[in-house]
């Protein structure tokens, strides 16, 4: 039977972590201080040491350093936050074998002290196939995917696959809310694979790209003839997820008219294609997504009140990525591996400032915006470890910390003079200090930048390069 020590200055984590892995099979023994631990370690002969960074006498380094001077082959699990990765892999560096982030799943603490028994190394040492990358920020948590979506483990997205769990099963319609790049179109796949209807079609549509003329022939067809250029017959988003799920994204953006024919379709579940007299049987799921409240978007007169309260059986907000962040280093790692799939190139994974850089910055374009940057970069990168030099300049740049609002007017970002400065530096200067402060306040949104300092998307991209940046 394995042995693993427990130092955390936490008593209740100390005890809670040892109780379940006496339950899982392990024999444990717990320390609440660095001097404690290492005096036990001393005394008594363990396999495994967990072992929290930030201990009331010690960090977790010096107890590595001291563990190492004992027993060189002791197998090492450091314990931390996310705000603490970087120094957990400095960690792993001086012969940690792993790391586990705090909050602590019980899947993930198990997954890794099996993968660390399974992998002890004989007395001439730890083998580099066996042990985790030095440098990598690779976490290996219990995650659930398919190959094409991610399950991630932040307390924001538990809730939200468990709303999903709930509710998938049922027949009721779904509204989605949720900013640009959440991934609503993903989590109205995953409601309908959840479903009884999981073997029947998943048809999306975006209604944003949808003109008032066209709305209807792509949401219910049209026969040969129903309108200039209908030369054939065809099917309508309807009839193509007869039997399945229909997903309309930005359904805010679709005409009064077409609102109304799609509550009668909704109402009857009876549908004719645009110039037909035949009626067609409907059984079909319908989930809306919109990143605008549609209670709201009725109340100014956009949405119908009835089509709302058709769809509103059941509605789920999805969190934006800076509400999750502790999702953020697995989703680095998912989208990382299909960009390599996708570019068939080999890099092992990030240095620890672009994690760090990761977990700062606000992504105003979520998910969407972070897979783009994860592709660019592996596009970019010339080593086995990505760095920050193939980040956008919005990442490597953007504020760690919003100004307080009192202060936010006046703050500006420095810039240093040389001697020979003159009205046209100053000049310079100013129109940096304003390109600057206005980015900061939109997020670096460009496209908003731009529209506030009355220039357009180009002219700002060329000012922003003139300044070097």
């Amino acid at each position: 039977m394995k042995r693993i020590l427990i130092i955390d200055d936490d008593m209740d984590m100390c005890a809670l972590l040892s109780r379940f892995l006496q339950r899982n099979g392990y024999e444990t023994e717990t320390a609440h201080t660095g001097h404690k631990g290492i005096s036990k370690f001393n005394e008594s002969k363990f396999d495994i040491v967990l072992c929290d960074f930030r201990l009331g006498d010690k960090d977790g380094r010096d107890v590595l350093q001291e563990m190492k001077a004992i027993n060189p082959q002791v197998v090492f699990i450091i314990i931390t936050g996310y705000s603490d990765i970087k120094t957990a892999v400095d960690v792993i560096k001086l012969g940690a074998y792993d790391y586990i982030t705090k909050p602590l799943i019980p899947d993930e603490v198990l997954n890794v002290i099996s993968k660390s028994a399974q992998s002890t190394p004989a007395k001439g040492g730890e083998s580099k196939a066996d042990s985790p990358s030095s440098a990598s920020i690779k976490k290996k948590a219990n995650v659930t995917h398919d190959g094409e979506f991610l399950v991630g483990q932040a307390p924001a997205t538990k809730e939200l696959y468990r709303q999903i769990e709930l509710v998938a099963p049922t027949s009721y319609s779904i509204i989605l809310y949720g900013e640009s790049g959440t991934g609503k179109e993903v989590v109205a796949k995953t409601i309908h694979q959840s479903s009884d209807r999981k073997n029947k079609p998943f048809i999306a549509m975006d209604c944003g790209t949808l003109s008032k003329e066209l709305a209807g022939s792509e949401l219910f067809g049209h026969v040969k003839g129903a309108f200039t250029g209908a030369l054939n017959d065809k099917e309508g988003h309807f009839e193509m997820a007869n039997g399945g799920t229909l997903f309309l994204d930005e359904v805010t953006n679709l005409s009064y008219e077409i609102q109304a024919a799609l509550l009668r379709v909704i109402q009857e579940r009876k549908f004719r294609r645009v110039g037909g007299s035949k009626e067609m049987s409907l059984d079909i799921r319908v989930i809306v997504a919109s990143n605008e409240n549609l209670q709201d978007a009725y109340r100014k007169g956009k949405f119908r009140e009835d089509l709302y309260h058709r769809f509103n059986e059941f509605s789920i907000t999805i969190p934006p990525l800076r509400g999750r962040k502790e999702d953020i280093p697995l989703f680095a790692d998912f989208f990382l591996n299909k960009a390599l799939g996708e570019l068939n190139k080999d890099i092992e994974g990030y240095e620890p400032e672009v994690i760090k850089l990761f977990m700062e910055y606000s992504w105003p374009g979520n998910l969407r915006e972070f897979k783009n940057v994860i592709r660019r970069a592996a596009l970019l990168s010339t080593s086995k470890l990505i760095s920050a030099k193939t980040l956008p300049w919005e990442i490597t740049n953007a504020p760690v910390q919003a100004p307080a609002p009192a202060e936010a007017a006046s703050t500006v970002i420095p810039v240093s003079l040389n001697k020979e400065s003159d009205l046209r530096n100053a000049a310079s200067m100013a129109e940096y200090e304003t390109i600057m402060n206005v980015l900061k306040q939109v997020n670096f949104n460009k496209t908003k930048a731009a529209e506030i300092l009355k220039i357009d998307r180009k002219t700002l991209y060329n000012k922003l390069k003139g300044h070097e940046l």
